[in-house]
């Protein structure tokens, strides 16, 4: 009998050890190992490192050594490859510097709807923050408080925000970070609202016995405070104009009329021939949208663009290309993960401002029928968003390829792709329900609920998000209009074509075109007619028709959600529970409907 005298092994390699955790000037030794036969060759890669290091070769090993550890390296994960003719295989060394505060910048306050005192600082562990105002420790609350905007493994982005300040806010603000292995401090003056001389010279003429009452009435004239039993009720709508360009998800407003920032600084009273400054009481709107906003701000996750390794491209929008990536580090339980990763190819200020707002809103959101957004990396351009990647892509797509006019080359034969049958189309449909009433659970208006900005991955999983690529890809899909703004009026309700008036109940309307789109295998709506006759149908009162395929309680519910007036519209809740009581039926019953 015949034996091979030489067989043929897949690399295997071990890095010792996997973690270090050192302070930083410290030095390291660590060993890649490596077997497989043939004899692999083994490499460090040190390319992004700026810690000093080098190397000492053996035969099935490498020594590591990397001199006074710099805090730029922590959290870099140092990758040991070995390859020969069968394979190649890695392992991975990860650094965790410790080091001490240091305040980076502490910048003079800047006026961004409300005022803001910038700060950077780095350290590890993350540092105790504490303010001073005037050598006092100064005590946070509702009006004045820390925001973390951006927070990295080695850096927190933020500011000191302080709501409607006064002349009493004005003078030195101290910023001090502590962690266990050292402190730093830096301080900054800070100039509000100038207390001039007129002031004073006013408060005396205000006061005085004639002037007084005539204050007074002027005050309740100009500034009447707001009646018990007229504060306006929470509402669900959001009101956007021709030039609403941002992202299709939006927070809805609170419904309070509450002043622009340029009508909340500081007014002036004419009497006579004195212009008398008047400072805001910033407690007067405490109840404001804008205070609960900024307290509600997310800290949105900071991705190392080392651990991002783009593998292929998997479309081009509006605001730039979306790759296939793996990425590392991502989640405790796994090594690395396949990621979508969203590229913003603009970085204008008003770009990057969108860019923030959108990444604090996906922040928020977290259900099983959202597309997970994982964080950004903002470390140089492009910026990066970083969502879950499903398998299938957008369900426009993957309902066309599994529909009757689906037809692939196979071996050089034509086959038919398997159908989707009625059960299964309900099952996609009363996911998508579900995820809208999370979001309407959250006050938040989709406004692009479409096949297209839906995504689908193993065993017929289905979330909704939108990577803002469907603008382009699905460019009929949308109208232009005033030059810029592109709508999807095919999706769109009457008082949203005619009013840009968006709330949950013009979201309805969206999920019952969704249906339609389901239950057609893709298709366009309207696919016959061009956008103008669309505006003037949907606007005229008329509805799609039954898809063939669809059950008659499924017909039911689309016109359910395509009722004129937004009130009469089914409650998104009720759509979800109908939409699941029909997908638990047998498919056999639903084929009979059928």
């Amino acid at each position: 009998m015949f034996t091979s005298c030489f067989s043929t092994v897949v690399p295997k390699v071990e890095v010792i050890p996997k973690t270090v955790t050192q302070m930083e000037g410290s030095n390291v030794n660590a060993v890649c190992r490596a077997s497989g036969s043939p004899a692999p060759e083994i490499l460090w890669n040190r390319e992004m490192l700026s810690t000093n290091s080098e190397i000492e070769p053996f035969e099935t090993e490498i020594n590591l050594t990397l001199s006074g550890l710099s805090p730029d390296d922590n959290g870099r994960v140092i990758v040991c490859s070995a390859e020969n003719m069968v394979g190649q295989s890695e392992a991975t060394l990860q650094l965790n510097i410790l080091f001490a505060p240091t305040i980076q910048q502490l910048l003079a306050p800047e006026r961004d709807h409300h005022w803001c005192i910038p700060f950077t600082v780095t350290a590890n562990p993350k540092p105790e923050l504490q303010w001073y105002h005037e050598n006092v420790p100064l005590q946070e609350h509702d009006y004045i408080h820390t925001m973390i905007h951006v927070s990295t493994e080695n850096e927190d982005h933020g500011c000191l925000q302080l709501v409607n300040p006064t002349h009493i806010h004005n003078g030195e603000y101290k910023l001090v970070a502590k962690n266990k292995y050292g402190k730093d401090e830096k301080a900054v003056s800070a100039q509000f609202i100038d207390p001039p001389n007129i002031i004073r010279r006013a408060h005396a003429l205000i006061f005085s016995t004639r002037i007084f009452p005539i204050f007074l009435l002027l005050i309740l004239i100009l500034h009447p405070p707001p009646p018990p039993h007229c504060v306006s009720p929470g509402t669900s709508s959001v009101i956007s104009n021709d030039d609403d360009s941002a992202s299709p998800l939006h927070h809805v407003s609170n419904g309070n009329n509450t002043p622009s920032s340029s009508e909340m600084g500081p007014d002036a009273v004419i009497i006579g021939m004195t212009k008398i400054p008047v400072i805001e009481n910033p407690q007067y709107f405490r109840n404001s949208g804008i205070v609960i906003g900024l307290l509600l701000h997310p800290v949105v996750q900071h991705i190392k663009r080392h651990n991002i390794v783009l593998k292929r491209e998997l479309g081009e929008g509006a605001f730039g290309k979306v790759f296939l990536a793996e990425c590392y580090n991502l989640t405790p339980d796994q090594e690395k993960l396949h990621v979508a990763v969203k590229t913003l190819k603009e970085a204008s200020e008003s770009s990057r401002a969108d860019f923030y707002r959108e990444a604090e809103l996906l922040t928020n959101l977290q259900h099983e029928h959202i597309v997970t957004f994982y964080g950004v990396c903002v470390e140089s351009d492009p910026l990066i968003m970083v969502f879950e990647y499903m398998k299938h892509g957008d369900l426009n797509k993957f309902l066309r390829s599994h529909g009757p006019d689906a037809v692939l080359m196979a071996d050089g034969q034509h086959s038919i792709l398997v159908e989707l049958t009625q059960s299964q189309m309900l099952h996609i449909a009363q996911q998508i329900a579900a995820g809208m009433v999370y979001l309407a659970s959250q006050h938040f208006v989709h406004r692009d609920l479409a096949t297209r900005n839906c995504l689908v991955g193993e065993n017929l999983l289905v979330k909704i998000g939108d990577f803002g690529m469907s603008r382009d890809v699905y460019s009929t899909d949308y109208y232009r209009v005033g030059g810029h703004t592109m709508l999807p009026i095919r999706w769109m309700p009457p008082e949203s074509i005619m009013y840009r008036r968006f709330t949950t109940e013009s979201d309805v309307w969206s999920l019952g075109v969704v249906l339609w789109e389901i239950f057609t295998y893709g298709k366009q709506p309207w696919y016959q007619l061009s956008n103008n006759e669309v505006i003037e149908c949907i606007t005229q009162g008329r509805v799609l028709q039954r898809p063939r395929p669809c059950p008659k309680e499924v017909y039911d519910l689309m016109l359910g959600c395509w009722q004129r007036e937004p009130y009469m519209r089914l409650n998104i809740k009720e759509i979800h529970s109908m939409l699941q009581s029909l997908a638990k039926a047998s498919p056999v019953y639903l084929d009979i409907l059928g």
